[in-house]
């Protein structure tokens, strides 16, 4: 990723251009390292997007409207205070570092005009975004705090003089000279090494041409006059690669973007290292694939065990051979030969010559009456660990499918309410919102219905579906519950592998092809007392293989 000093300058000034004499009219905090403002402009609305996440730090304007936490953060609420309502005066970037200064002129509690700077650094995991009092010098606040313990060079809280980061020890792209140029070696570590605010792909593109200094020079009016050409690189499989304002030559296919906002946005919006779902999903996936793991090592201790126990009808059968042979056996020894009075052969005990005969024999009554003990309780860990294993599995597959915050949202809440996850400390009250299915047509005109997670697939199941309509879920792959309403309607084949194809595609096979699909009336669903949502058991119920799709008659989705 190329957030160089170059696109910083570009940013910046489409920035300057876009918004300055803007009024914020909100602010807006989406994650704890996200900001939004809404700001108001003589040529209209915009909405200004900054990130200080490590992996995705950035600031451009957006389109859409991020969804917003139940209760705004401590820094949001800040900001809000200080910068609801003041004017832009400026935006510009600092020297050629990838720190953007946002310039506002608010007024206070007194009605008195004051100065605030709000200050963008996009460095990587030193990302932040830090509001000062221009007339002290002082940090109000930042959206990362960073204390001695993290940083003792340079802390940013509260009440502390603003310091830029110390600066590198390279010549600033926007004041290199032709005599300091020449004095470079035209490699690109020697020129990444020398010239401050370039990327290495920068750094590469300057070497490749016939005069870096030149070259250079070109890029810096370019940029003074907005000349330069947004990019996004694709990989092999079409996939964002890299973003810049240069024509890189190390990727074949390229997107070009009107503004530097629209290749930004584009970018890591496809990117999936920085999708907003995916982000929100990995931690889920960790927490499911390790208590998945630990599910999968508990099953196989637990079978174990059972083999065991199944095994353990020879201990009954030593207690009666030595209870029979009580006077066959010599004090202090470590065996016994028997006869198997059940079929006539000789079978040898094992003995231990610490107890008396009577004493090892009542040992093996002991240790089978345990054995069967605990072949009955194995048995019902088994079940229950079988039954959190199909759960999760299918909780699993719904978070791989997710393709909104919303539909993580609720994976995360169902989890938390089964008591696989902890509570999350939040303020405020979430409040829960109605269900939503995924709601389909098939080709002959029958209402289709599909659930987003478990509890939504409980609720279509036993709530609003019909004793007489139809019940599809893919064969032992964990998947959505679909719903086909017949609403008085003789079922046709049609809506069948209609249905049947939107189970399909609505599960962990998504990407398979002759996908068994079960389905039957829904009078024949039933839920067993203290299932996890989504368990259900059937019957009646036939099979058809279909390769996953969603009818192409489709309603909008309801997410």
């Amino acid at each position: 990723m190329a957030f160089d000093g170059i696109i910083t300058a570009a940013a910046a000034r489409e920035l300057k251009n876009t918004l300055v004499l803007g009024k914020i009219e909100k602010v807006y905090q989406p994650e704890p390292d996200e900001l939004v403002f809404h700001i108001h402009t003589r040529n209209g609305n915009h909405r200004l997007y900054a990130s200080a996440a490590s992996d995705h730090a950035r600031i451009h304007l957006i389109t859409d409207n991020p969804p917003n936490p139940p209760s705004p953060l401590a820094f949001c609420m800040l900001l809000r205070k200080h910068l609801q309502g003041g004017r832009i005066t400026d935006i510009a970037q600092k020297d050629s570092e990838r720190i953007i200064e946002m310039t506002l002129e608010t007024v206070d509690e007194l009605g008195f005009s004051v100065n605030k700077k709000l200050i963008f650094e996009i460095m990587g995991k030193h990302s932040n975004i830090i509001l000062v009092d221009l007339t002290t010098g002082r940090i109000m606040d930042s959206i990362k705090r960073v204390s001695i313990d993290v940083n003792r060079a340079r802390q940013l809280l509260p009440g502390k003089l603003y310091q830029y980061p110390p600066a590198q020890d390279k010549i600033p792209f926007w004041t290199l000279t032709r005599q300091q140029a020449e004095g470079l070696n035209q490699d690109p570590k020697t020129l990444l090494s020398a010239i401050g605010g370039i990327s290495p792909a920068a750094a590469r593109f300057l070497a490749d041409s016939s005069n870096p200094f030149e070259a250079l020079e070109e890029i810096r009016q370019a940029l003074k006059a907005g000349a330069l050409t947004p990019r996004v690189f694709l990989k092999e499989d079409n996939s964002p690669g890299d973003f810049h304002v240069l024509p890189l030559e190390a990727y074949c296919e390229t997107l070009t973007f009107k503004t530097v906002s629209e290749m930004l946005d584009y970018y890591f919006v496809h990117k999936q290292s920085s999708n907003r779902i995916r982000q929100k999903a990995s931690d889920l996936e960790k927490i499911l694939s390790a208590a998945l793991d630990k599910l999968y090592l508990k099953r196989q201790r637990l079978g174990e065990d059972l083999v065991k126990a199944e095994n353990s009808d020879k201990y009954r059968l030593y207690g009666e051979l030595l209870t029979a042979n009580i006077h066959a056996v010599t004090p202090g020894a470590d065996k016994v030969t028997v006869i198997n009075y059940y079929d006539g052969s000789q079978l040898t005990i094992p003995l231990d010559p610490k107890y008396a005969p009577a004493k090892n024999a009542q040992r093996y009554f002991k240790k089978y009456g345990k054995a069967k003990t605990a072949l009955k309780e194995k048995k019902i860990q088994m079940e229950e660990t079988d039954q959190d294993i199909l759960y999760l599995e299918s909780a699993s597959a719904f978070l791989e499918n997710a393709e909104t915050v919303d539909e993580v949202d609720a994976i995360r809440e169902e989890l938390t309410e089964s008591g696989f996850l902890r509570r999350r400390k939040v303020s405020g009250v979430k409040k829960k919102g109605k269900a939503k299915p995924f709601q389909y047509t098939t080709g002959d005109g029958f209402r289709v219905l599909a659930g987003h997670n478990n509890k939504e697939n409980d609720l279509l199941t036993f709530k609003m579906a019909g004793s007489k309509d139809y019940w599809f879920h893919t064969k032992d792959i964990p998947g959505s519950h679909v719903i086909l309403f017949t609403e008085g309607k003789e079922l046709t084949e049609t809506a069948i592998f209609d249905a049947a194809a939107a189970a399909a595609y609505h599960s962990k096979g998504r990407a398979s092809e002759n996908v068994p699909v079960d389905y039957t009336q829904v009078r024949y669903v039933k839920k067993p007392a203290g299932a996890k949502p989504g368990m259900v058991i059937f019957t009646h119920n036939r099979t058809v293989y279909v390769t996953p799709k969603v009818p192409e008659s489709t309603e909008s989705p309801s997410q």
